[in-house]
C-alpha cells in the first residue's frame, strides 16, 4: 500500500469540479482520504445504492442516494471574488 501523500485539501474547503461528469458544480468538502487521494464533495458525483431495511440501527430500506469519492486532482479551490478555480486557498 503506499504511504500517504500531504494534502493540500481539508474538511470545510470550497471546491469547483474541474473534470469528469459533475464538471463546473461547486461544494464543501466533507471527507478527505489522504490514503486513497480522494475526497467527497456535498452534493456532487452522487450515487443511487440499494440498502437493505436493519432493524438493529433503524436504517430504512430501499433506493438511497449518496456522494461518492472524487479523485483529489479533478478539484480546485474556489476562490470568493471570481467564482473561478484556484491553485491556492483563498486567504
Amino acid at each position: 500500500m503506499d504511504k500517504p501523500t500531504k494534502m493540500k485539501l481539508k474538511k470545510g474547503d470550497a471546491v469547483v469540479v474541474i473534470t469528469g461528469k459533475d464538471k463546473g458544480k461547486t461544494g464543501e468538502v466533507q471527507k478527505v482520504s489522504p490514503s486513497t487521494n480522494r475526497v467527497v464533495v456535498a452534493g456532487v458525483n452522487m450515487i443511487k445504492k440499494a440498502v437493505k431495511p436493519n432493524p438493529q440501527t433503524g436504517a430504512e430500506g430501499g433506493i438511497q442516494t449518496k456522494e461518492a469519492p472524487i479523485h483529489a486532482s479533478n478539484v480546485m479551490f474556489l476562490d470568493p471574488k471570481t467564482g473561478k478555480g484556484s491553485r491556492k486557498r483563498p486567504q
